[in-house]
């Protein structure tokens, strides 16, 4: 307890993540208690949850941090107002956070280094700052753009008004205050506790449990159980040895409702440029990744060499093409 570093706290966060994770298993439960749970309440609470949910997966991670595709100002506008109902900070950070984490994945420099724990990489990189906040130095394509500039500058607010006054709104129109109540409690607060977890999931089960077919360099691993939570996003594997490419999930079997609406988006004109991984030299990672294993086992214990690519710019080289 006395070794907890209580004067590098971030309170305010330490504050927002207890109210939610205490309102979402005390209150919801006492308001379902006495006013009881109908279908408006609990498909709005799945209409939230999908667009803010989405809206990381989709915007924040595979748009802005990694520029996957591109997209028109509609989606764009739409990923930064509902990105910011997840209260996961702006697209700015979170982007300049998670390009840090791919360039130096299990090292001391990536901001949810699972090696530290898995408690550490769920929750605690955000809860205790031991070093000092590194420099916004790897986003400045982002931020010569003045959509993500405003959300930088409002996100709070933005969150706030379309995140819990919105369904509440919603609610009130549908049955009073306490339709009201419902909605901020289900599709407000408890929507929230579920996004954000299921995001955090992604950076602590993610890299502790499940497949590694395609790279052994690093912890990331595949998950389709998380893929069901977190919109495709459980393929981790596959995402941190191709992390560009717009897809998570490349068999047709795989859960990734992220690609199925991006690449959905690209049939109506909202989204262009998909980069995709070529099939060959996917196939080559699984056989060397085969390969590595087999003289791991037979006891020759091959040394592999990390390489991690910057993850400022996409790649230009033809490892990467693009589709309409």
């Amino acid at each position: 307890m006395f070794r907890i570093p209580f004067d590098r706290v971030y309170w305010a966060t330490f504050y927002f993540l207890l109210a939610t994770f205490l309102i979402s298993i005390i209150g919801v439960p006492l308001y379902i208690w006495h006013y009881g749970l109908d279908w408006f309440q609990v498909g709005l609470f799945f209409l939230f949850f999908m667009l803010s949910g989405m809206s990381i997966t989709l915007g924040y991670h595979r748009l802005f941090a990694h520029r996957a595709f591109q997209a028109r100002l509609p989606l764009r506008l739409l990923c930064l107002i509902f990105g910011a109902t997840a209260f996961e900070n702006s697209v700015l950070d979170w982007s300049s956070d998670h390009r840090r984490h791919h360039k130096h994945v299990d090292g001391d420099d990536d901001p949810y280094d699972i090696s530290k724990g898995f408690l550490h990489a769920h929750v605690g990189w955000m809860l205790f700052k031991l070093r000092a906040e590194p420099p916004l130095d790897n986003v400045a394509d982002l931020e010569k753009d003045p959509l993500v500039m405003w959300q930088y500058r409002n996100w709070h607010w933005i969150g706030g008004v379309f995140g819990f006054l919105l369904p509440a709104a919603i609610g009130g129109l549908y049955n009073g205050w306490v339709g009201a109540l419902g909605s901020f409690l289900l599709a407000g607060v408890l929507r929230v506790f579920c996004v954000q977890h299921c995001t955090f999931f992604i950076n602590s089960f993610c890299h502790t449990i499940g497949g590694q077919p395609y790279s052994t360099k690093c912890s990331a691993r595949d998950s389709w159980l998380m893929a069901l939570f977190t919109f495709g996003e459980g393929y981790h594997n596959y995402h941190h040895e191709f992390q560009h490419d717009y897809r998570n999930g490349i068999k047709p079997w795989h859960f990734d409702p992220t690609k199925w609406a991006i690449w959905t988006f690209s049939k109506i004109g909202l989204t262009s440029n998909l980069r995709k991984v070529e099939d060959e030299k996917i196939r080559r990672a699984i056989e060397a990744t085969k390969a590595q294993r087999s003289a791991e086992e037979a006891g020759l214990n091959p040394s592999v060499e990390m390489e991690i690519p910057d993850e400022e710019l996409p790649p230009s080289g033809d490892s990467l093409k693009q589709s309409s």
